[in-house]
């Protein structure tokens, strides 16, 4: 499938638009062309990339992935799928403001039209950039994203709660900070609470992004109601996919099989995956 840069304007469009409309919506993460094509087929509206959910299919664990992987994995699911497609990029692949930059552009090529930009370093011993750092690789993203010929939707994420840092007036003042850099959309994965995701979209003005398997017993609609504008799962449904094999192959190991009771419907899945 060819990708042209009036198809790339129209879905960078349809992905901006979903911001703004009331409520929130939904943007589910697959894992490979075939999951992409399945949630598609479903009626969501976007999808987003796991980084987690890609590199266990890859057989690694979240953070081992290389940039060229992830290149070649965007494309994947850009060709499969014709919904707009935002990338989950981690920490833009080194450290620099100017990796950042790179990395907005390298993805940018492959279908993509949008992305996140992340605060965790990798780093054990300081696992968060400083807030400097953190400012000024955001802005250099915002920049390059800005160079491209359609409106790529560019999302900072502000990591403390998902690496030992508890302190939710530090994640919100982060925030402030991206959004101050030009951040489209502003995302602190990790909240686990409607006032804490209520205290974080009361404290920006850009739409936020919240990853609501964490909010636990939360419905859409509370969420939007908390001020969330977009709702993702993070490799959760992945997750569930590795469910589903776990359960089937320790019975089958035993013996057994009535995991065939619970196969997905053949004829539906090949109605979903069948060319366009």
């Amino acid at each position: 499938m060819t990708t042209t840069t009036d198809d790339l304007r129209g879905k960078a469009e349809r992905f901006r638009a979903l911001h703004q409309r009331a409520g929130a919506f939904v943007i589910p993460n697959p894992w490979d062309a075939g999951s992409a094509r399945v949630l598609e087929a479903l009626g969501f509206e976007a999808l987003a990339t796991t980084s987690s959910g890609f590199a266990y299919s890859l057989g690694r664990l979240d953070g081992q992935v290389t940039l060229e992987e992830k290149i070649a994995h965007c494309r994947a699911l850009c060709g499969a799928s014709t919904l707009p497609v935002s990338a989950d990029l981690e920490n833009g692949f080194g450290d620099a403001p100017e990796q950042a930059a790179a990395t907005i552009r390298a993805v940018a090529e492959t279908g993509v039209v949008g992305g996140s930009i992340e605060d965790y370093s990798g780093d054990p011993q300081r696992p968060i950039y400083e807030l400097p750092l953190a400012v000024e690789r955001i802005a250099a993203a915002v920049e390059a994203a800005r160079s491209l010929p359609f409106q790529f939707t560019l999302t900072a994420r502000a990591e403390n709660l998902l690496h030992g840092r508890d302190d939710l007036d530090d994640t919100i003042r982060r925030l402030q900070a991206y959004e101050q850099a030009g951040a489209d959309v502003l995302y602190a994965p990790g909240l686990s609470t409607l006032e804490q995701v209520r205290a974080v979209t009361g404290a920006v003005s850009g739409p936020v992004n919240v990853l609501a398997v964490l909010v636990r017993g939360a419905t859409v609609e509370q969420l939007a109601e908390a001020g969330a504008r977009r709702l993702s799962v993070g490799g959760a449904l992945s997750f569930a996919a590795l469910g589903g094999l776990l359960r089937a192959a320790r019975e089958l190991r035993e013996g057994g099989f009535g995991w065939l009771t619970s196969l997905a419907p053949p004829g539906e899945i090949k109605g979903m995956l069948a060319p366009r």
